[in-house]
């Protein structure tokens, strides 16, 4: 029995299949029953999405370190194995210095998409001024950004790599997280696709997610503001 569940764990050990499995079924409820669609229906959309965000981070950063530090043997290498790391920090930081104007970029030509300003921000209440949005998108970074590139680039990925393959490792990590994009502009979707395979690559290089998380969060934050500045302005 133990030769069995040792085989069904695969080559991450239990730990990794526990983690895994939280994070399946995480995804089907924050699609779902915890997605911000369905939470404004019973409360102000800015309300709505602060609880999608909280959720986010619970389901998809909090619970998978807690289930780590419970599981694992080794919890911490765990941890680094997930890119939980600052990695190869003379690589990954030029990377990120040189995308960030190009996350920039992205953020304002998205901006003038109208399908874009429909879905973005996702709380329209956010542009209501400068506190709240500076509050709104301190959330969306830590809160949204943060467990998404630990998910996608982290567990998702960087364990998979020495299991079965860069380009399948890949070719996972970057399905799931444009899945999870249905539902959005269609521009959205084949950028997604394409910011998948490249911040992937990135989080293969350097060993870590952290900086794909910065270019990641930089392009959405642009995004967000300058679709409220475009509103303030009268601009459709």
């Amino acid at each position: 029995m133990a030769g069995w569940l040792e085989r069904a764990a695969g080559p991450g050990g239990p730990a990794l299949a526990s983690i895994l499995l939280e994070i399946a079924v995480a995804l089907i409820l924050l699609a779902t029953v915890l997605h911000f669609r369905r939470l404004r229906e019973t409360r102000s959309e800015l309300k709505a999405v602060r609880l999608y965000f909280l959720a986010f981070f619970t389901l998809l950063l909090a619970l998978p370190c807690l289930v780590t530090l419970l599981v694992s043997a080794r919890p911490l290498e765990a941890l680094v194995a997930f890119g939980w790391t600052p990695g190869r920090a003379g690589l990954g930081i030029p990377l990120t210095l040189a995308g960030l104007p190009l996350a920039i970029l992205a953020g304002a030509i998205a901006s003038r998409d109208p399908a874009m300003g429909r879905m973005y921000p996702f709380a329209k209440e956010a542009c209501a001024s400068a506190r709240t949005f500076a509050g709104y998108e301190l959330g969306y970074a830590v809160l949204y950004y943060l467990p998404w590139e630990s998910v996608f680039r982290g567990v998702l990925f960087l364990p998979l790599v020495p299991a079965i393959g860069l380009v399948p490792a890949l070719a996972v990590q970057t399905a799931l997280s444009t899945l999870l994009h249905i539902g959005h502009p269609d521009a959205e979707v084949f950028a997604a696709a394409g910011a998948g395979l490249a911040f992937g690559l990135i989080a293969f290089f350097t060993g870590s997610f952290l900086y794909t998380f910065v270019l990641h969060a930089a392009a959405g934050i642009a995004t967000d503001t300058f679709l409220c500045l475009r509103r303030r302005r009268g601009v459709p």
